[in-house]
């Protein structure tokens, strides 16, 4: 391996590779993967240079700590968090020069669930059914981060952009998921879907990359039974036998054998992907869902 790596001394509660996923394979029950919190992980790419679609690093809760064998610009972003180098704070958000050898510390979250770190570069891991994203559910791409392994790093970008600072969207203290119609919204009480657009829900620490667990009010049922296994899209809110609302994130199955009550808006799940556990949650139904049958 060249000098174009860098060596992983912390690897933290979890941290993977993300790019923007690998779509176009669900035939193949392969799912979507890809960073959590998109929007975040783009902006930390086009701060030091790299095209969007360049593979980070996704922290979880409480960061890593890297130790690059050559000189590269770091940012940090996502969920706000104490960043040093050689136990010097540097800014969070903005492009950071690290020498060859000094110790990058991405501290934990402040609040929030998840950072995202981009090198000059990117994160050049062989890329599987063209991405590099870790999938936790099929197996798929380069395994968690784990101490002492040691990452390659692409071609080091001409230039990055030239900012003290840029704005970011904090992490919510409330979540509002707007909601559509999902296909078997029939399935689902007048009473159900009046509770799912009214009551408040909260994160469960049950939650992870591959879906948005809720407690709270459970939906009644207003066709029982077993439903045949059927396609999921991202953000489809499935419905398991406690009734408890799950909506499903990047890393989430192909198929599901339980009822989807309803669609989250994709531009909301970069908000769920930093919602700490105890979170209230909020769906509000759109379209179809907006008081259709409240009535």
């Amino acid at each position: 391996m060249t000098d174009r790596a860098f060596a992983v001394v912390r690897a933290g509660a979890l941290t993977t590779v993300q790019d923007e996923g690998r779509p176009g394979h669900a035939h193949l029950g392969v799912p979507l993967s890809g960073a959590l919190d998109r929007p975040a992980a783009a902006l930390v790419n086009r701060l030091v240079g790299n095209p969007a679609g360049a593979a980070v690093l996704e922290t979880t809760l409480n960061g890593c700590a890297l130790r690059p064998r050559c000189a590269v610009t770091v940012a940090v972003g996502g969920a706000p968090c104490r960043v040093t180098v050689d136990g010097r704070a540097v800014a969070w958000g903005a492009p950071v020069r690290v020498p060859a050898g000094a110790l990058l510390e991405v501290g934990p979250a402040v609040y929030g669930v998840r950072g995202y770190v981009a090198l000059g570069g990117g994160v050049a891991v062989e890329p599987v059914l063209g991405s590099r994203s870790t999938d936790l559910l099929s197996g798929l791409g380069p395994p968690p981060l784990t101490d002492g392994a040691v990452l390659p790093l692409g071609a080091a970008p001409v230039a990055h952009a030239r900012v003290d600072t840029v704005p970011q969207p904090g992490p919510p203290r409330e979540l509002v998921l707007r909601v559509t119609p999902g296909p078997r919204a029939d399935w689902f009480t007048d009473a159900a879907l009046r509770t799912l657009t009214t009551r408040a829900y909260r994160v469960s620490s049950a939650s992870n990359r591959i879906g948005l667990r809720t407690e709270g009010p459970p939906l009644e049922r207003a066709v029982g039974g077993e439903l045949p296994s059927e396609g999921m899209v991202l953000g489809a809110i499935q419905v398991p036998p406690d009734g408890r609302p799950v909506v499903f994130l990047a890393d989430h199955p192909t198929t599901g054998g339980y009822p989807v009550v309803g669609v989250v808006r994709e531009r909301d799940l970069a908000a769920a992907a930093q919602a700490v556990p105890g979170t209230v949650v909020r769906f509000v139904g759109v379209g179809g869902l907006s008081g259709a049958r409240h009535g």
